[in-house]
């Protein structure tokens, strides 16, 4: 295991989580402005290649740190296709067509279904505080279906609103992504640092958006896009690639995964208050109550046990 890296302290570490989730939930909830002004593909490899800019001198190999092996390369490339292109896809192609505030909802299930993928992949034992966390996260999204459609249309993307199930299903394929990135996540950070590892993995996203990218760029009317959105566009890539990423990595070096998942309460959070505060989003009866159920689905979740 590769300790060319130091763990930060806990406080830092705790630090880093927190604010990791909170800017995801933001740039989730921020994210449709940008759905509905650019193609998801074309927004996705606009936003790698913005981050790529930013960051290249990330992608050189300390001296202190060894050879990467062909299992830590699988590693990087899963991270990338999983908790960082697909992720950003399914939670693009969500967020077009269901309410900021859904999409929190559901994103507060990400530990529910981290120990479900650690019960079927690592043999962890589920709990029965766990099995009622998922219970909590399972309820929480089948009371979105009662909620009623939430006007969150923006001018330009008609196709927003309009089916908020199959909005809220990519919203849950983005929280099996985000739990696949999680897990693997760790695992990397025994053997890269968190600079590399970010680098890296936003490098892949590039290479794997980029054949739609450039189908999309050649259709496209950029003179139509306003320099606010040019700018919110900037902020969400190096949000999204760089900042989040940097400081989930540097914190999961410091803290124990399960024990990091608690952190993943400030998602479903940051993104909710962001729809009602800033995209003028209402909060109905079963919304409320559904985002009560998957807080305290997270909490279950992820409170740590009394160890003797």
């Amino acid at each position: 295991m590769n300790t060319a890296h130091p763990a930060p302290g806990r406080l830092v570490a705790y630090g880093c989580l927190a604010l990791s989730m909170s800017l995801v939930g933001s740039y989730v909830a921020l994210s449709k402005p940008l759905v509905a002004a650019f193609p998801v593909l074309l927004l996705a490899w606009l936003r790698f290649g913005i981050a790529a800019l930013a960051m290249p001198h990330w992608l050189r190999r300390p001296a202190d740190e060894p050879l990467m092996t062909s299992r830590t390369r699988g590693l990087v490339f899963l991270e990338s296709f999983l908790g960082n292109f697909m992720f950003s896809i399914c939670m693009l192609f969500g967020v077009s067509l269901t309410s900021a505030v859904s999409a929190g909802v559901i994103m507060a299930s990400i530990p529910a279904v981290v120990a479900i993928g650690s019960w079927m992949f690592l043999r962890e034992r589920i709990t029965p505080r766990v099995g009622l966390a998922i219970a909590c996260a399972a309820l929480g999204i089948g009371l979105l279906a009662l909620a009623p459609g939430q006007a969150t249309a923006h001018a330009g993307n008609a196709t927003s609103g309009q089916m908020p199930w199959l909005g809220n299903l990519l919203v849950f394929c983005a929280v099996v992504c985000e739990a696949s990135y999680a897990v693997i996540g760790k695992s990397l950070t025994g053997r890269l640092g968190p600079k590399r590892i970010s680098s890296l993995i936003n490098l892949w996203g590039f290479v794997l958006s980029t054949p739609f990218g450039i189908w999309f760029a050649l259709h496209f009317d950029f003179g139509a896009v306003s320099f606010g959105l040019w700018s919110l566009l900037v902020v969400y890539a190096l949000a999204a690639s760089i900042w989040t990423v940097w400081l989930w990595m540097t914190g999961l070096k410091g803290v124990p995964a399960s024990q990091a998942g608690v952190f993943t309460v400030m998602l479903p959070v940051s993104a909710a208050a962001v729809g009602v505060l800033v995209l003028d989003e209402r909060l109905s009866t079963p919304q409320v109550l559904a985002f009560a159920l998957a807080l305290v689905g997270v909490v279950l979740a992820t409170w740590p046990s009394r160890r003797a």
